[in-house]
């Protein structure tokens, strides 16, 4: 049938084909100025709520400031997280959000802090994927900490995409109190291990867009981010959403609380804010500046704490590892041989709270001694202390609370915990000993000239940590090749599930009779065999 090119039809049809080919047009000028599609531009990526446009670097492309979670402000402060809202336009992620509230210390910013908070970052190579994922949780005590203090571009540029993540604190994270328990079935607190888990569940639905393999997830964290990695190997709620697990100095509280006690904290706290009431409406009713003034009788000695809650955490993190109740993945867990210099510095030399001694002097030694002890619940008397370690025997007062506080509260935690879980599944233990590692948060003080391998000091070896003193000092060429090799391990545990790799000193896995662990140190790490003899394992064995 001849088409009649001047019908009336003919018209109106070239006429919608000329409008339809105008607005593919008009679209993709569009696409161009908000930065393309992902075909074209790799720095746009969609995710399940909305499109990103992060930044490229010349080895890496980054995302900040996603959210992965409703702001938990008004009606949803102390309530698991919720979904994010969606957006329609691309989203800049070229700067982090906001980090969550927090006092100013080195170890935290109070600036640019808000409750709405709930954001993550994503680093990834450059290059073909699926990478295997990294998930980042830092460290403060749960009280104190932001994700934007850590660059992973030396992991990054391994092969691993990481994700870095910001979770409430402090009283928000961490209140338990009977009225928000009567709203959620009898369970309240561990919001901040909520708000990890709903992250977890982000990087399932998404990181797939980003490169990364989604069955192929690591969790790793320090301090309290490494405690936070043991909840979630012990919580039923988290089972799933990882495969491997990394925990640096995280053992320091491996008996959490019940429900009762932490129940009793948040009653001492809703009087000390004025609630007299005891309500939820009038928790929430609280001033953000009321929160955090008033949050003291929720930290202990060792920071805030998770609780058994028995919906997140149904027994203590003891408890689970001890009888294989726990998500039985590959597993990293160590401890640094003078951790706790840090610590001590940050309660006496600093004073700050619960401790508020002054620097350790003898005159004041034993009620530093016994602070240290409570604070870790090493149910050691002062006296049985005094035995192993008699402060007579060290060059100041101060090195001797170092070492107990290390051994009862990091050391000997990390090995008992590690032989626990290698019943069940395959883990490696490790120290980190530089005696030299750069100091970057804290001015030396009369009672800390040097700080050995303190507190938190491993992670500059493994990813870019800003510091909050002026000018620290750079490696040494043994210590560059040092970080080079530790961050080879990481990369290569969350990859396979194994640390070892070829040119690489061999890192058994742990057993009990062989009791190894390798030692990172500058000029050569080594397995070893006589951390618990250096630690007194056997002395602080049975709690």
């Amino acid at each position: 049938m001849a088409v009649e090119f001047g019908s009336s039809a003919t018209r109106a049809a070239l006429a919608w084909r000329a409008s339809l080919v105008v607005a593919l047009v008009a679209s993709a000028a569009w696409m161009t100025a908000c930065g393309g599609d992902d075909a074209s531009d790799p720095t746009v990526v969609a995710t399940d709520k909305g499109s990103v446009k992060g930044v490229e670097t010349a080895t890496t492309l980054s995302f900040r400031g996603i959210p992965y979670a409703a702001p938990p402000t008004g009606a949803l402060r102390w309530t698991a997280p919720q979904p994010a809202a969606t957006w329609s336009d691309v989203r800049d992620a070229s700067q982090f959000g906001a980090h969550c509230p927090q006092p100013d210390t080195a170890f935290g910013r109070a600036a640019n802090s808000s409750e709405d908070c709930l954001f993550l970052n994503v680093v990834r190579p450059k290059g073909d994927g699926p990478f295997p994922v990294m998930v980042w949780i830092h460290g403060g005590a749960l009280w104190l900490g932001e994700s934007e203090d850590y660059d992973p571009t030396p992991l990054v540029e391994q092969g691993v995409v990481v994700v870095t993540l910001n979770y409430r604190l402090g009283v928000l994270g961490f209140l338990t109190h009977a009225a928000l328990s009567a709203e959620a079935a009898g369970s309240s607190g561990n919001y901040g291990i909520m708000d990890q888990q709903a992250a977890l569940r982000w990087v399932q639905a998404n990181i797939g867009a980003f490169g990364g393999d989604k069955g192929n997830v690591t969790i790793f964290g320090e301090s309290a981010g490494g405690h936070s990695v043991h909840t979630h190997l012990a919580s039923p709620q988290s089972n799933g959403l990882f495969h491997k697990a990394i925990v640096e100095s995280g053992s320091y509280s491996v008996d959490t609380p019940s429900l009762a006690v932490a129940e009793a904290r948040g009653a001492t706290f809703a009087n000390a804010a004025s609630c007299g009431v005891q309500t939820a409406a009038c928790l929430r009713a609280l001033s953000l500046a009321q929160v955090l003034a008033n949050q003291g009788p929720i930290i202990t000695g060792a920071g805030v704490l998770t609780t058994v809650d028995n919906k997140v955490l149904t027994e203590t993190h003891r408890s689970a590892f001890a009888n294989g109740r726990f998500s039985r993945v590959p597993v990293i867990e160590g401890s640094n041989s003078n951790e706790y210099s840090l610590i001590s510095a940050f309660y006496f030399d600093f004073t700050m709270p619960p401790a508020g001694l002054g620097p350790v002097t003898a005159a004041n030694y034993p009620t530093a001694e016994a602070l240290t002890i409570s604070f870790f619940d090493a149910r050691k008397t002062v006296a049985q202390v005094d035995v192993v370690y008699p402060v007579a025997s060290y060059p100041a007062p101060i090195n001797a609370i170092d070492a107990i506080g290390t051994d009862s509260a990091y050391s000997c935690p990390a090995r008992s915990s590690v032989s626990a879980m290698a019943q069940y599944t395959k883990a490696y233990l490790y120290e980190f000993n530089d005696p030299n590692a750069p100091m970057i948060y804290l001015p030396a003080t009369p009672s800390h000239p040097t700080w050995g391998a303190y507190h938190s000091s491993e992670i500059q070896y493994l990813m870019k940590v800003t510091p909050t003193v002026p000018s620290p000092p750079a490696f040494n060429a043994a210590q560059q090749a040092l970080s080079a090799q530790m961050i080879g391990f990481w990369a290569q545990f969350a990859k396979t599930g194994d640390p070892n790799k070829t040119g690489s000193p061999a890192w058994p896995a742990y057993s009990a009779a062989a009791d190894t662990a390798m030692s990172f140190q500058p000029g050569g790490s080594t397995p070893t065999t006589d951390f618990s003899t250096r630690h007194r394992c056997v002395f602080w064995s049975g709690f």
